[in-house]
């Protein structure tokens, strides 16, 4: 049943994510939250992201634009680790509620609610029209990476914000596109070296016994299968469409992880 769901997600988010301006790990890190603490489930959706972002930066990321990508991404990789760190932090508190409903137990904690209200802002930016053309100064760059390498780190959520800034550094389509892969991998590397030290290494029994590399492995493949079938079989559906769906999926979620439910 896990591998049935997560490589489903992995299947149809992969192909959504190529009209949308939500990222694989946005859509991805709640169906691991499904079955795993959300920590882990961050942490191991940052592994299939970075597995994307390489293959994608194989196809593009020779068109991208180092010295963009030096003022992005090494803000980005500092504040995605100090992101990586409070993630942790967060994640060794105790519950600040819990409550009994039919005859369960859930808990709610401030991790929980953290993430829940991330995934709540973030969703109604992306279903907001004005956030299509909101864009920053070139001169903001460096306080970009900052902040989409923090949110990076601490939930996973960095796309969006990461086009805001770079969308008007003065880029042509390919560069821009090269300039965002590299920055994400950047990212990806340093809060999954974070995530290596503190998450990984306190949950090994969960990853070794419930995820697994074979759960990895077929969440990337699928991933990219994904893509493959995207590219060709569902440019007929709008992308507002999809945005209208997803972001009325992940307020759900939003509601459901902040009560404790998952």
């Amino acid at each position: 049943m896990v591998y049935l769901v997560i490589c489903t997600v992995s299947l149809v988010v992969s192909a959504l994510t190529l009209f949308s301006g939500f990222g694989l790990g946005t859509l991805l890190m709640p169906a691991f939250a499904v079955f795993f603490p959300l920590e882990v489930a961050i942490a191991a959706t940052a592994i299939v992201h970075l597995a994307n972002n390489i293959f994608k930066l194989m196809l593009v990321g020779r068109k991208a634009d180092m010295k963009i990508v030096m003022k992005f991404a090494i803000p980005a990789a500092g504040m995605a680790i100090v992101g990586a760190l409070l993630l942790n932090y967060f994640s060794n508190m105790s519950p600040v509620a819990e409550y009994a409903f039919a005859g369960k137990t859930f808990s709610i904690t401030l991790l929980k609610l953290i993430i829940a209200v991330l995934i709540a802002i973030f969703a109604v930016l992306e279903l907001s029209p004005s956030f299509e053309t909101l864009t920053f100064p070139p001169k903001y760059i460096p306080f970009g990476g900052m902040l989409s390498g923090f949110f990076g780190g601490l939930s996973g959520h960095q796309g969006a914000l990461r086009s805001a800034f770079l969308i008007r550094s003065g880029l042509k389509k390919e560069a821009f596109i090269g300039t965002t892969v590299v920055s994400a991998v950047v990212v990806d590397v340093s809060r999954l070296f974070a995530y290596g030290v503190t998450i990984f290494s306190q949950n090994i029994h969960i990853i070794r016994g419930q995820i697994g590399f074979g759960l990895i492995v077929a969440a990337i493949l699928t991933a990219f299968t994904g893509s493959f079938i995207g590219s060709r079989l569902i440019k007929k559906i709008t992308m507002r469409t999809i945005k209208f769906i997803v972001g009325i999926l992940l307020l759900v979620l939003a509601v459901i992880l902040g009560s404790g439910v998952v």
